[in-house]
This record gives C-alpha cells, structure tokens and sequence, in this order.
C-alpha cells in the first residue's frame, strides 16, 4: 500500500493553510497540482498532486493528507510491479482523475502509476482505503501512465439484473502503454464473480479501440450529465496530416450499455472556427438577460433563464488569443438529433448535403446509405431509437458544414484555461483563468466587458481547468500549479464612495444609499425599495440635477431647494442635513444646517445656506466663488455632493475691463450697472434713473463703437472716427483714448457731432507680424473711469512676408502696398513717392536643388530665388545647362521658387566639345519677357555605383548597406531609389555614399545568389552593382539564459545562437499589452551589450507595472527579425524584513531575510552596500540573503540623517533596482557582544598570568619571558577572534550549501523504521549488537518452533488483556532484583510485542501512568514526575514518543539536525583532532579542547579507488592528520553518496602512496615512527612528507594483517604492536619526560595549562560560526506555528487535563512535566546521537560538541534561571546571550500547543493503527515476546499469587491461561 501520514486539521493547518495580508484563504502544495474536486454536500475539497493527495475543509485547511508516491515502475511492466521488473526506477504518481461518489461517501483517485490504476477511498478521512488492487489485469486499467494525456470522468449507473450498479464513464487521449479504449464504463463493486472494482464492463470496439492512433490526439477537458446523456468535450484532428485541431462535444446516453449512441456534433467558436481548440468548459444557467440575448441571435430558439448552457473556452492554435463562447444544451441536443435523424432516415444527408459520416472507421463515406425512412406514418428512428441500436450506424459524427456555431462572446489576446460562470442579478458572470496566473471577471452582457480581476496574489503560474465556487457560491477557488485560493466572487465592500463602486461594473455591487456602503443587494437592508441600491454596471450615483435658486449673491441669505433626481422615499425617522464647506484665510468653516424633503415634491430637499460671512473670497480672474455642500442622511451618510455658486457682481467687469457695463449687465448672474457710480451690484429694483442699466441691457449702456476705417497700416498717422451712444450723463465731458500698442501714451478725443467722435491716430511702430488686432480703451478724463469700448481695428504692415517686387504687387489690394523702387521694399501706397508702376525687375536665382542630375534627365529640379512671377502663368519658359525644364505648376510657390523637370542632356553640334555641353546655368522667363540667370551652374554627370558593403545580410532585411562608387550625390534623395535584386531597399542617407535598409526576402532560396544591387536616378537613369549583395540565412536563437527578471530591469541576459554576425542592431523589447484584441503593444527596451557570432548580451529592460489583463512579451529585435524569448518570465520586485539585528557583529556576516529573492537573481549577480562600501553575497536564498559585510566601519555620504550611532544605509541591489534595507552600525567597543564571555573567560586568565608572573619574577628570568609570550598571544587571539568567526562562518556557510543543497530525504540517510525503533530501544544493551531483538534471532530447535510459535500467540494474547498486563507491570516493579536497567529493556520488549496495536499499548500506557501521577502528586513531590526512566511507563513514554515522532523527523526536524551534524563535523574535521586524546582545535567543549597552538596545512590529496576505474577524487585533509585519519576523510569523501553502514570500514582499507615509481603503504606505526624517550608519535602525512596534490591509492585488504605484509622481522611486528606510550599530537599533561629537571617540569606544567585555557577562545568561534545552524535545529523542534506532530498535542493536552484535576499542581510543574516527556526525554536523546535516526558515525569529538549543544536545549527548557559567574562551567557561559531566547522559544511552543484545537482520541487512535499496519511486520515481534515470557518465567510464581488475588482476573481465567503457555513454552508442571 501507499506510504502516508494523517495529520488532524488541528495539527497541520498551520503549516499549509495561511491568510495572506488581505485575509484570503490558501493553501499550498509541495508539487504539482493536477485535479480538484468538491464535495456539494460537506464543502471539503480533494485535491491531486504529483505524488500526494489532499483532503481539505471548505476553508482550504488541511484534514489528510496521503502520500501517493514516488514508487517503483515501469510503465512496460504488468502490475503489480516487483523487483522482476527490469528497469523500474522511482516514478513520480500524477493524479489523472478525481471522482467524488457521493451515494457511498466514496472518493475515486486514479494516478498515473501502475498503467493507471484507480483506488477508492472515503470521503470522510481519504486515508482509509476502500478498495486498492494492482494485479487484476488489463481490464482495471482506468487512467494513464503518460503525464500530457488527458483524462476526464463523471458518475454514472449500469442496470443488470434488475439492479442499478455504481459505474464512472471515462474518456482519455492516446497513451504509448495505457489501456486501449477511448470511452470506458468502469464498475465500483464487485458482482457476481463476474467483474471486481474498476474492471471495463463494456466492449464496443468501435469508440475503445480504433480511436486509438496517435494521430487523432484526443484532448478531453471536461465530461458531465444531463438529462440521462452523458457528455465529453475534447479536441481532436480529423487524422489528416495537417494535425490542425477542431472541437467536438460527444454524446451518448446514460444507459447505452453498448455505445450505440455515440456520437460527436462538431462546435465552432466564430464563423471562421479561428477559436479552435477547446481549453475549458462550464455548465449552468446563462440568468435572464444572457438568455434573452441567446435568444435574440436566432441562433438558438427561445433560450430561458432556467436553461442549460454550455460555456467554452476556446483558444487559437495560429496566434496567441482565445475567446468565449455559450451553447444552449438544447440547441447541442437539437444539432444532434439532426444529425442522427439524417444518418438514420435521411441516408446521412440534410438538404442535400452530406451531413453525416463515421469517424475513426475505414468504411466508405455512404455508412447511412440504405437507411431511408419514407413511410410518414411512423415515427422517425431517431425517436423510435433514441440510444441507437445494433442494426443502426454507429459511431457517428457531424461534418464541419454542419458544426455548431456560435460567436465569440468575448475574445481576449491571452491564453484562457479555465471558466467558470454565476448568476447575479439575472445578469451572467464568468471567470477566466489564464496561462499567466489571472482570474479575470467578465460580465457577460450584450457587449460583453472585463470589469475586473479576482482578488488573488498573481504567481504567474497557469490557472487550473478546475475552477469551482463554494456551496454557497460567494466563494470561488481558485487553482494554480501549486497553490489553490479561496477568493469573494465580489469585493463589494473595499469601495467606500458610491462613484468607486458603480464604476466598478461588477454586476454582484451596487450601492446601498441608505447606509452609505457598497454592497450586494441582499445585504442592503432597504434594497427593495426604489433607489435605494444602485446597481454597478447600468445605475448611477445620487446626483444634484439643480439648485432653486440656482446661484445666490455672496452678500445675501437665503434657503435652497435642491433636486436630486433619484432621492429614495425617506422615512419619518431619515433626518437629513445640509453641509457646506467654506475656506477663508486657510481655515476650514463647515456650515451644517438640518434640511427637510418637500412633501409635494419627494425628490426636493430644501436647507439654508450660509452666512456670507463665511462665504469664501471669489477667486482673481473669477466672478464667482464655488462652495461643495454635501447632503446627509442620519448624521454622518453621504447621499450625493455638489457645488453652490456664490456670485459676485462687483467681479463681474474683471472680464473685459474695456467694457465694465457690457461685462456687468450681460454676466449671467442678472447684475446691473450704475453709470453714474460706475458699479455693478446685484439687481435693486429700488435703484431706477437713465444711469442704472438693467440686466442683459448691454445696448444701453455709454459706450463707443463702429471705427472707421477698420485697417491701419503701421507707420502712418490715420485718423479714426467712431461712434458714441448713451452718453448723455457724460455730457460736457472730455475722452481719451489708448491701447496697450501706444504703451502710456494717450490721445484726446475730438467730438464731431452728437454721436460722431475721432482721434488724429498713432504712427503704430509694429512690424512683427502681417496684421494685429487692435483694441482700444476709452477713459472719462475728468474721472478717468472706462467708458464701454468695443473699437477693435486690424493694424497690417505690407513690408512683412514680402520680401520682393512680386510678393508685394501679389498682397490684396485692399492693403494698398506698393513695390517701392526707391527703397527696394514693399511699403503703404502714401509712403513711397514718387508713385509710379514700374514693372518688377528680372528674376534673380540665388540657388538650384540639384547641383548636378544624371545624364538621361527626368529628374525634378527646383529653383530658388525672387522676382519669379506672381502666379504660375507668369512662367514662360525655363533651360536648364541649355536644356528645355518643363515646369511644374502644382509646385509653383509664388515669386520664390519654381520646379521643372529637366530632359536628357543636349547632343552636342559637331562643332562643339563634349564638355561644352555637360554643364550650363539655369535661366528662367517671365511675363514680359524678363529673364533671371543663375551664377549657380548645373551640370550633368553620370552616377557610377561601384561597391556595396556589408556584402551579406539576414534574409529578414533591416541590414544597413553603403553603396560607394563616383558621383553618387547626383539628383536629389527624393529621386533616388535602390533595390536589392527586386527588393526595395529603404534609403536612409544620400551623399558621396548612398545608405540603405534592405527589406524582407520572400525568395525560396536561402542563402540567395549574390544579387544586384540598383540604384535608380528619376526617371530615366538605372545604375547597377552586379553581384553585390547576398541574402543569408536569418540568426537563431538556441538558448538564453537567465529566463527571468524582476520588473526593476538590469538583469545580464546572455542569448545564444548563430548568425548574430549578420546582425546591426540588436534590442531586447518587452512588449505590455492589453489582452483586449487590436491592442498597440507599449514597448520597453534595452539596446545590446556586446555581441559577437554566438552571443548577444542585454540588459533586461526596465518595465513599469501591469494593469490587469495586461500580459508581458519578450523578444529580441535582430534588425528587421523579432524572436520571442518564450519561458522568459518578470517576477514583481522583491520585498524586504527590517533587520533582526542591526549591529554588524564582530564575524561581518549580515543576513537579510525577505520574499522572493531567487526568483530572478542569482548570489553573483546580486549586489550590496554598507554605505559606500560593497558587501559580498555569499547566499542567496529565495527568502534570505547572507552577506559578508566590511569588518570595519567604512566612511560613507549614506549616514541616516536620524542616526545617533552614526548608521549607515544598508543597500541591496538587483539589476536597476535598487532598495534600502535598513541602517546598521558598527558597534563601540563597549557594546562588543561578547561582554559577559570576555571579563568571565579572558579576565581570570589575565589574573593567573599576572599573579604566577609577580611570583615567579625574581626567581627566573625564564619565566618573565613565557609571560610576555602569554600576552601576546592573548592580545593577538582577542584580535584575531573576529576574523576567524567571519571566515569561518562564511567558508562554512559555502561549504554547507554545497553539501546541502541537493539534501532532500532520499539524500539524507535516515535509518529505517526497524533500525530505528532498535537503536532507541535497545541500545546501549548489555548484549551489545548480538541483543536478540537487534539480531532477531532465538535459540529454538527445529522441533519446537511451531509449539513455540503457537504458545507465544497465547502469550500474545495474555499481553493484550489489560487486567493480565497491569498485575505482569505491577508485579515486575515490586520485585528488589527487578532494576531500572531491566524496567527500561522490559518496557521496550512490550513496545514491540504491542506495536501490532498501538492504540491499545497507549490506553495501558495512560493508565500507568495515572497511577505514577497520583503517586507524586500525593507524595508532595510532583515536580519530580518523568524526570528519570526508572519506572516501565516511563521508558514506555520515551518509546511511544520516538514511535510517533518518526515521521516528523523525516519530514520536518531531520534536515536541520543532518545538517548541524555535518556542519559540525565539518568545523571540528577542518583543524587538528589529535587521535589519541580525542581532543581537536575546534570544538564546543572545553575538555576537549586542544590546548597547543598545532602547526599545520591543508592538502588536496587525488584519491584513486583500486579497481574502481580511473577517476581520481579530491579529497581535503591536514598534513598533521594520522593516517587512519586521512583514511576515514577519504572514505567520506569516496562514499559520500553511500550511508555509513553501507561504506568500508577503515581497518579494511589500505593506502599506498606512490611519489615514484614504487609505492609505500601508509599506516599509523611503523619502522620510521619518530620516538621521543618512551613515548612513541603516530605517523602523520607530514611525517611521510606526502606533498599537495600527491595521488595516493585506496584499496580494500581481506584482513588486517595485510598492512604489514611488507614487514618481515617478527621484531619489527612485536614493536608496532607496543602502543601503550603512544602519542599524536600533545603527549598527556601528566606524563612528563624524566631527562627534565624537577623544577622545569613544574614551570612547564604551569605554563601548558596557562596557554591551554588562553585557548579557549576558539570555543566563540566554532559556536559562532555553527550558531545559524544550532537556531534552525532549534526552530524545527520549538515552532508550532508550523507543523506540530499529533502526538505531542494529544499528549500535551492530556497533561494538561491532569493537571487542573489536582490543586497542587501549579504551572511550573505543568511546563516540568512536558520538559520532562518530550524534550528532555525524546530530543536530546536524539540531539545527543543522531546515529539513532541516521545512518552516520558520531567520533568521540563530534560526540563532545553535540553534548554542549543538548545541555543548551536542557537549559533552555527549564524554568530555573542560571546566574552566571566566573566559575560557571565554560557551556553555559558559551551560550549565555541565546539562552533567554530559546527559554522563550519553549514557552511559546507551549503557549501554542495548547491553543490548538484538540486532537480527539479517534483521530489519535486512527494514527496510531495506521503506524501499527505501516510498520509492524518489520519488527522482531516474536522474539519480543519471548524475552517478555524470560521475565513472566523468573517471576512466575508471584504473578500467578498476584492473578490469584485479583477477581478480575479470576473471571478471565488467567491464571490458567498464562499455565498453558508455560506449558507448552518450558514444560511447567501446572494444576491442569
């Protein structure tokens, strides 16, 4: 069966269901998603994943979760697949189908191993198998083997026998080895012999077998019922060879026990079926108004809201855009129907046309010939035989002719892969998923429009075909590769503003008026009343249609009434207010006054407004001031807002000062003026008289008008007369007149007559432009007021624009300009003299466009000067070189050009040189015969094109090419053309050299013939450069790398190819476009880098953010080529922590926790900054950064500018982004972290040093010396600690990622079950590895074993009586010879004899202790409770808890605990470990520490396996290392890949070193051991003089003598044998050489230990640089945030409840309790000998460090607290600062265990038998419970007195039944 583990919701939902900040449910899985399914009645969802399957709440919390693989197979093996199989590897297990059986709470789960074989199991708890079998043959074959086949399935029956049988309908595409049916009927019972579970119980061959060559490609998306049919959508070819795809829907009805009425209706989505291949599918209502637009398309009949429709997603197989489209399952049925009715009765025609034909058959195209029905008074066949029959064509499908089709009903240019479609408002909704990661809202209405996106976090990663809404259907989930959200169908609630939620257009919201809030309609209380819910998509927001009165004077009080159109009916208790918001001198006024509906007129509210007081000041350039009022309703709800005007009529004239009165009087604010005051003011009907103008008045007002004349030339005096009227109160007074133009000069004002003024006019000095505008002002001297002046003249100047004689005689005549011969300009009539009317002088040509033309001619050349006519006719004649130029009259500018085209040029007399006629100057004739003569001469050459280069160019064009030759500027770049063989080549320059852009190739042959390249001159002229230019293949593109970018840009994008020579230009783009069809792409690019043939680099570009629907493209533009960089992914910009520590500490290692960072970066590419100063990143993780900060503070312009500490900016850079971290800072060296450890570590030291020195001072001078050296080295150790730890820490971390980084529990060697249960057992024992039940082996004769075997049932079963087993525990412990050793072994024999029924096991272990609890509780002692193993409950506790946390080990905690054991392996291995004190230069414990300063260096030996082939392994290790040493870092190097027990062991390998031609065996002694007196020093490399880089042969030796074979004297032997004065690296303390003086061994004593302790400074090294990995251990054990094992809440839970049952049982005692059964007793067991759950070797020194580290977690669980001193031992001063921090780490896992829900006793009971069925029969049961009946035989008397004593057991007879199994076990003598 499946490997699995069940984890209760309580327990696992933490670590795989989490909110994300904007509270949405999710749930992630470590791989692919393949399936979801839903169960209507419960909620719970069932997800299948490559490799596990899922049972998950309606909340996305996890409540099981099984592993379904990988396993062993092979898809050419027959299941069940076995170690016969050839080549079977582990093969991941794709789930294919999820089936939910509702009828029996069954679940379907078909995956892709085992050729596809299919479990049941139950809906309830999907871990309980119903039904699993792998060797019923071929014909329970359901699914396939092949990931990218499709399989689809839905629930049916099978009727037989009277009875209804439980059956699924699959359908599948094409699988190289999968079952061979296209539709199957599957059984879910067994029945009568006949068929068992999944078995195929239908043969049609014409739909199972045929269908089956690969070149129809069935793609089944989606299979559902209706109406006794059974329906699959899929997409398929027709077997042609163009594989062009179509899609079909196939019926068949639900009982057709023999496929007869199969048959498949093409679908087309538009009319041109561009929307091919169908994605997705969903069936429901389409609501009211989609129906009734279904049914206004005539398409489909009469479609209701009630009706069923099929809604598909479609996409385009010829670019990328996919489109929806709804078909009415009726009209499917109709379409059908036709169909059949044609094949059966209409021999397959309808209308004439073929209609009909017989798919995946080889009969001819007249399969319904001979089917005619013609007697009318029948019932048609298709009636009469809905589900076909036997005598009746089948299968059948529609032709393309005949396809259903429906227009898209919404088409967008990305790839669609999932819908699904709801009903709100009568109004239809889809949701679209899609290939990047987007679930877009669409409401499909007659013009259907994205109105949105679900509110779910965009991965990237394609939406799922499985998109389900919630029961209720408010929710929907939504799918991706490996995440699954659970997301509102409507946010309604995020929009606060009415204008927010109706311009959402999302048919679920509208806004509730009333109460002031988007929302649905049933959630607005009022909704059913008018207006008082607006709807989103067709409503709009309350608005002021009007205000009575509509403005108000800013200097009056008034009420207003207002109209809001579409007011709701307020009831009795609605109060409604008015509030205006008035800002005058910065400050806010807010005017609230109550306001009241008018009754007549519900839809009018009237209010007060404000005082003018508060009114604001009307704005500058403004009449009017507008003041926003808002209308409330109860108090604080906005029902709609506007804007009062607050006019000001003294304002009113700042809009044409020069007309104070017409401004005021026309002003729309009604306001009159008073000339007499001149003011405007609100309208007074109190004011009268002739001086008070009445509103929109303006003809009474003073005013003067109507000048004459209207146009004034500039430099002339003119006197302007105009007209005055309504002047009579200025009667008697004198005017003025001005204009801006006369600056402050102003002119009086004559009076003609009554109404007739004139002023003698102004010399205007204006010659910028033709004419101007001229308005003048009228002044009151007397008062100098403005008096009304509307005198507006047009000011020209004839000398602008017309420069010459003929522009000047071409100005209208109105202007009166004339051609002034005496001043050559073109000036007013009266100011040139004396007049006449000379004809204009002769043309003059300053300039001809070309200089040169060819020598053929037509070619346009354009001539350039003055005096050249005033309109076309004026041209008479043109030569150009002597040559006749036909003018061009549409191109005639008057006088200053003239175009012609010019001829061939002249033959020339026979008379005449050639070059006399070549060139020539350019003459032009004009009316009256004038003639103009060019200076400039033109000539006529001939253009030679010589050479092109490049020579070669991509075939797609976009090559710039020169052409270079003589004479090649000739003509202009208009009349030049060239052409590369017949492609047109885009002239981009024109000069001595000629540039072009060749176009797009379309020859066929590729490379091209050298072709010609043409250059055109005109008309007339062809040049040609034959063979100058070759077509070549395009570039390609092979790879490029990285594939992904943050949207910041800056990323190096290397792209390989070939061809890139060819290339000019090369940009990377990223195109933004809208997923709407039609869309111009917005563009973002980057220019290339380098480039040479094979490799183009970029920069990726910078791309500002995306909008929904918007997709991202790139490419790469390779001149005229685009070349998509598909699988080239933007990742949003990564997000950053607040460091947890900003102090760079003394080992410069930062570590920058975040999101995101690896999904587009890399450690080498990543850049960082402290300041100024670079960082180097050594990690970089998807969520952590690790730098390596400058160890010492660098000078820096980023200091924080609120820093006290003088912080600096800590930066991180990716590409173009570029983001501030957070400040850090080097710390004082007050604040050196290591405070506590420095004064009680180093200061005792100094103290002794200075002491023994004072002491020892007058005796030797030998000894002031040693102390100097002791300082120093004191002062050099406290200096170099730091580099150390930040070397050490980052080499490691290097190191660490290179060991770890393919870790994952098939690369961490993790023991088996059995292994493991028996080193936790039985280890140590006093039998050692030969204990029996490590072994498994009893001593039975032959005779006996089956007697034996029976009896020990019979045992087995007295075990499982628990009133037997309670007296056999009781008994044992009250015996003085039964000791804790025994109590332990016994415990753990009972472990494995019950490990058959666990649940039962825990019920005694309960019991147990309860009776122990109560025994401490009432001894007063309850604190001491679990604190030793000396009872058999307690070591059954310790076992109970290695049994259930086996599986958290693998799955969660083991990782970090291999991994701390190899980082501190590899720490402890990277310095000197003298052999024979086991003590080493780096460790965590200070008793071995190795306290000499050991001189050494690091060799990379070349390992050659012996007969393992040629390949050498490098292998590290120290000059300093014994050999054995050096053996044991080659095995592990060797044999990294093997676990430990699978590895030679080191006695049985040898070495040989070959630095010549003859090798030598290496071994610890020898006959070159150094001696030094007695003592002997093991042989080291360095010893041999083994050299860096020395090759050196590993081979394996029979036994151990081999080493020696080389030895001949049994002298030489006897000595290697004498080890006992050996010695490696330090020789002991205590053994001193005899030849030294009494005296100078007691100084050296003293001095050895002085430095030794110097020394132990190394220890805050290793601890520092091990310290991430000890925190991770930590964190694993101690979170339960993330995944706790059942057991320990269960257990957790169960000491809680004891304890509030006694009074004296406080909470320390409650934490002692849980200290005391899971750390102390489980995990530092573990922590203290990892080879208990992996498969490693612990030496002595690693063993020395873990202990440290496991005081440290005891510690850290205890509650007392640790004053620390200088006497506190050297590990608990070593982890001082942490310590605090894990104590709360234990507290908080308390604290949230506790807060989880409960695990029930079932749940717990149902893991519990799960772990009994897993792994009971690998243990040595049987012999178990012998050695348990060794115990029931010593002390079988007293436990057959203490059954006698017991009535329970009396009524059980087990005193009797534990006689017959002493019996038959020994051959007791008993009383039966």
């Amino acid at each position: 069966m499946e490997r699995w583990w069940v984890w209760p919701l309580t327990v696992v939902s933490m670590a795989t269901v989490y909110l994300s900040p904007c509270g949405i449910a999710a749930f992630s899985s470590d791989t692919l998603i393949n399936n979801v399914v839903m169960d209507d009645r419960t909620g719970r969802l069932y997800v299948g994943a490559v490799n596990g399957l899922y049972q998950l709440n309606s909340d996305l919390g996890l409540e099981v979760r099984v592993e379904t693989g990988p396993k062993k197979d092979n898809p050419q093996c027959t299941p069940p697949v076995t170690d016969a199989c050839e080549n079977s590897k582990e093969t991941n297990n794709h789930n294919k189908l999820l089936l939910v059986f509702q009828d029996r709470n069954e679940l379907v789960v078909c995956g892709s191993l085992f050729r596809g074989i299919c479990s049941l199991r139950n809906l309830s708890n999907v871990d309980n198998v119903e039904y699993y079998s792998d060797n019923n043959g071929e014909k329970s074959y359901v699914a396939s083997s092949e990931q990218g086949v499709s399989v689809v399935g839905v629930m049916s029956f099978f009727q037989k026998g009277g009875q209804k049988l439980p059956v699924f309908l699959v359908a599948k595409g094409y699988g190289s080895y999968d079952s061979t049916k296209l539709i199957s009927t599957r059984i879910l019972q067994e029945y009568n012999k006949e068929w068992v579970y999944f078995d195929s119980i239908i043969e049609a061959s014409a739909v199972q077998a045929n269908p089956f060559v690969l070149r129809y490609r069935h793609d089944f998306r989606f299979a559902f019922k209706d109406n006794n049919f059974v329906y699959f959508l899929f997409s398929r070819t027709l077997g042609l060879p163009d594989n062009k795809n179509f899609t079909f829907i196939a019926r068949m009805c639900e009982d057709d026990q023999s496929y007869y009425s199969y048959t498949e209706l093409q679908l087309n989505c538009s009319a041109t079926n561009k929307y091919n291949k169908v994605q997705a599918a969903f069936v429901g209502a389409p609501g009211a108004v989609l129906a009734l637009n279904l049914t206004a398309s005539g398409q489909y009949g009469t479609v209701s809201a009630s009706d069923k429709v099929l809604f598909v997603a479609f996409a385009s197989e010829e670019e990328t855009s996919s489109a929806l489209c709804s078909y009415p399952l009726k009209s499917i049925n109709d379409r059908l129907v036709e169909v059949i009715g044609a094949c059966y009765s209409q021999a397959g025609s309808i209308n004439g046309k073929p209609a009909v034909y017989s798919p995946y058959s080889s009969k001819s195209e007249d399969v319904c010939n001979g089917n005619s029905n013609t007697n009318s008074g029948q019932s048609p066949m298709v009636d009469l035989y809905k589900c076909g029959a036997e005598f009746l064509p089948s299968p059948l499908a529609s032709k393309a002719a005949f396809a259903l089709t429906a227009e898209p009903s919404w088409f967008r240019n990305v790839h669609m892969t999932a819908v699904a479609v709801a009903v709100e408002m009568e109004h239809a909704v889809a949701f679209v998923g899609t290939a990047n990661g987007e679930v877009l809202k669409v409401h499909l209405s007659a013009q259907p429009e994205t109105y949105g996106r679900a509110s779910s976090d965009v991965t990237g990663d394609k939406v799922n075909k499985n998109l389900l809404f919630d029961s209720s259907l408010q929710h929907l989930y939504i799918t991706t590769e490996k995440k699954i959200t659970k997301v509102p169908v409507q946010t309604c609630h995020l929009k606060k503003d009415c204008h927010s939620c109706v311009s959402m257009k999302d048919p679920f919201c509208g806004w509730c008026v009333l109460e002031g809030k988007c929302s649905r309609k049933q959630d607005c209380s009022r909704s059913e009343e008018a207006n008082t819910w607006l709807w989103s998509p067709h409503q709009q927001c309350l608005r002021i249609q009007t205000f009575q009165p509509p403005n108000l004077s800013c200097e009056k009080r008034h009420q207003v009434e207002i109209n809001i159109p579409s007011l709701p009916r307020l009831m009795k208790h609605d109060e409604l207010l008015c509030s205006f918001d008035c800002v005058r001198q910065g400050q806010i006024f807010n005017f609230t006054t109550s306001a009241t509906a008018v009754k007549d007129n519900p839809v009018q509210v009237v209010c007060s407004l404000p005082d003018p007081e508060i009114i604001p000041p009307t704005p500058a350039q403004q009449d009017y001031v507008s003041v926003p009022v808002r209308v409330l309703v109860n108090g604080t709800i906005v029902l709609t807002s506007g804007e009062y005007q607050f006019y000001n009529c003294a304002a009113a004239v700042r809009r044409n000062e020069n007309t104070p009165c017409i401004s005021c009087v026309n002003s729309r604010w009604g306001c009159q003026w008073d000339a007499q005051d001149h003011v405007c003011s609100d309208v007074n009907d109190a004011a009268a008289g002739e001086h008070v103008i009445k509103p929109q008045q303006p003809e009474n007002c003073p005013q003067f008008g109507s000048p004459e004349p209207q146009l004034i030339p500039v430099g002339v005096r003119i006197p302007i007369r105009f007209q005055g009227q309504n002047l009579e109160i200025y009667k008697g007074q004198r005017f003025s007149i001005g204009t801006d133009l006369m600056k402050s000069t102003e002119k009086e004002v004559t009076q003609v007559d009554a109404s007739e003024f004139e002023f003698p006019g102004f010399e205007f000095p204006h010659d910028k432009q033709q004419e101007l505008n001229v308005s003048f002002h009228v002044k009151d001297r007397g008062t100098e007021r403005k008096i009304d002046s509307t005198l507006t003249v047009v000011l020209y100047s004839c000398s602008v624009g017309r420069e010459d004689c003929s522009l000047c005689k071409h100005a209208d005549a109105k202007y009166s300009c004339v051609w002034c011969a005496a001043s050559q300009t073109c000036v007013y009539q009266n100011l040139c003299t004396p007049q006449d009317s000379a004809p204009c002088p002769d043309p003059r040509i300053t300039d001809i466009i070309p200089h040169f033309g060819p020598l053929n001619g037509r070619i346009s050349v354009t001539i350039k000067g003055s005096n050249m006519g005033i309109k076309k006719e004026d041209v008479k004649r043109i030569t150009v070189a002597g040559v006749d130029c036909v003018h061009l009259p549409d191109r005639y500018s008057v006088s200053t050009s003239v175009v012609c085209e010019i001829g061939p040029k002249r033959t020339p007399p026979h008379d005449l040189p050639p070059e006399q006629t070549d060139h020539g100057p350019v003459e032009v004739e004009v009316e009256g015969g004038r003639r103009g003569t060019s200076r400039v001469i033109f000539t006529y050459r001939d253009p030679n094109p010589k050479e092109v280069h490049p020579a070669k160019g991509p075939a797609a064009g976009g090559t710039d090419i020169t052409i270079e030759g003589e004479h090649l500027d000739t003509a202009t770049m208009d009349d030049v053309a060239v052409s590369v063989g017949n492609v047109p080549c885009e002239v981009l320059s024109f000069g001595k050299t000629i540039t072009c852009k060749t176009g797009k190739y379309r020859g066929q042959k590729v490379p091209s013939d050298p072709l010609t390249v043409t250059v055109k001159y005109g008309k007339n002229t062809t040049k040609d450069v034959p063979a100058a230019f070759q077509y070549a293949e395009n570039p390609k593109i092979t790879n490029f790398d990285p594939k992904s970018s943050f949207v910041c840009g800056g990323r190096r994008v290397r792209v390989r190819g070939i061809g890139f020579d060819l290339i000019q230009t090369a940009k990377m783009k990223v195109l933004l476009t809208d997923d709407s069809v039609n869309t111009t792409p917005v563009e973002f690019f980057e220019d290339a880098l380098s480039k040479n043939d094979t490799v183009i680099e970029f920069y990726s570009p910078k791309v500002s953010c995306c909008e929904d629907g918007q997709s991202l493209r790139t490419v790469v533009q390779l001149d005229n080529m685009e070349e998509d960089l598909k699988g080239f992914e933007y990742h949003p910009v990564p997000s950053f922590d607040k460091l947890s520590k900003n102090v760079i500490t003394d080992t410069s290692v930062i570590i920058v926790n975040g999101r995101g960072f690896s999904k587009a970066m890399t450690a080498k590419e990543a850049e960082a900054f402290v300041g100024d100063a670079r960082c180097n990143v050594n990690i970089l993780q998807d969520d952590k950064l690790i730098l390596d900060a400058p160890s010492s503070q660098p000078t820096s312009k980023h200091l924080r500018r609120d820093s006290t500490n003088g912080s600096l900016e800590l930066t991180v850079k990716f590409g173009y982004g570029r983001w501030v971290v957070d400040s850090v800072y080097y710390p004082d060296v007050d604040r050196i972290p290591l405070a506590i450890i420095i004064p009680a570590v180093i200061v005792p030291m100094l103290l002794f040093i200075a002491v023994s020195v004072y002491c020892y001072r007058r005796k030797s001078q030998q000894a002031e010396r040693e102390y100097e050296k002791v300082k120093h080295q004191l002062e050099s150790l406290e200096e170099s600690v730091r580099d150390r730890c930040k070397k050490e820490f980052t080499d490691l971390m290097i190191e660490m990622e290179d060991h770890t980084s393919d870790l994952s529990e098939g690369r961490i060697p993790f023991l088996d079950y059995k292994t493991y249960t028996d080193r936790n057992f039985f280890l140590p024992s006093k039998e050692g590895a030969n204990d029996p039940m490590i072994t498994g082996r009893i001593q039975i004769t032959e005779g006996r074993r089956a007697n034996v075997a029976q009896a020990l049932n019979q045992f087995s079963n007295l075990l499982n009586s628990k009133t037997f087993l309670i007296n056999f525990i009781r008994t044992l412990e009250g015996r003085s010879d039964f000791n804790a050793r025994s109590r332990g072994y016994f415990a753990s024999l009972l472990t494995v004899a019950l490990h058959g029924k666990l649940e039962y096991y825990t019920d005694i272990m309960r019991t147990l202790l309860l009776e122990l609890m109560n025994e401490h509780v009432q001894s007063k002692n309850p604190k001491l409770m679990l604190r030793r193993s000396e009872t058999v409950v307690e070591r059954m506790l310790c076992n109970w808890m290695s049994i259930c946390l086996y599986q958290f080990l693998r799955d969660t905690a083991g990782e970090p605990l291999y991994k701390l054991f190899k980082a501190l392996k590899h720490q402890v291995e990277k310095g000197p470990v003298d052999a024979k004190l086991k003590k080493a230069k780096y460790t965590l414990n200070d008793t071995g520490l190795l306290g000499d300063d050991v001189e050494y260096s690091v060799l990379t030996l070349q390992v050659l396996v012996h007969g393992e082939g040629p390949d050498v392994t490098p292998v590290k290790v120290l000059n300093c290392d014994t050999i054995t040493q050096v053996k044991e870092k080659i095995i592990d190097q060797v044999y990294r890949n093997l676990p430990y027990s699978q590895r030679p062991k080191v006695e049985n390998v040898a070495l040989e070193w070959r630095p010549g031609s003859t090798g030598q065996i290496l071994s610890d002694l020898d006959l070159t051991t150094q001696k030094e007196g007695r003592w002997r020093r093991l042989n080291t490399l360095a010893h041999y003089n083994v050299r860096d880089n020395a090759t050196l042969v590993l081979s394996r030796v029979l036994h151990a003598q081999s080493f020696h074979q080389h030895q001949d004297s049994h002298d030489e032997k006897n000595a290697l044998l004498e080890d006992d004065n050996t010695f490696h690296l330090v020789r002991p303390t205590d053994e001193l050489d005899e030849v030294k003086s009494k005296r100078g061994s007691m100084k050296d004593k003293a001095m050895t230990k002085a430095i030794t302790e110097i020394y132990l400074t190394r220890l805050l090294s290793v601890k520092g640089t091990l310290q991430q990995f000890v925190d991770d251990f930590f964190r694993s054990v101690l979170c339960s945030s993330s995944v706790v094992p059942p057991a320990v809440k269960y257990f957790f839970d169960f000491l809680d409840e004891q304890a509030q049952r006694h009074d004296n049982v406080d909470e320390e005692t409650l934490h002692i309790w849980k200290t005391n059964s899971l750390p102390m007793r489980f995990w530092v067991n573990i922590l203290r000998n990892p080879h208990f759950i992996f498969d490693v070797h612990v030496t002595e020194v690693v063993d020395a460090s873990l202990h440290v580290i496991a005081q440290t977690f005891m510690d850290a669980c205890t509650k007392t607290e640790h004053k620390l001193s200088r006497e506190s031992p050297s590990n608990k001063l070593l982890y001082a600062k942490e310590i605090s921090t894990y104590k709360k780490m234990v507290d908080d896992y308390y604290t949230g265990i506790s807060q989880m829900v409960p695990v029930s006793d079932q749940d717990m009971n149902t893991h519990l038998a799960e772990v009994s069925r897993q792994h009971t029969e690998k243990l040595n049961t049987q012999v178990a419970l012998h050695q348990l009946y060794q115990y029931a035989s010593k002390y079988f008397d007293a436990i057959i007195q203490s059954l006698d004593e017991d009535p329970a057991a009396q009524n059980k007879q087990l005193t009797v039944r534990l006689q017959q199994v002493a019996a038959a076990l020994e051959h007791k003598t008993t009383d039966l």
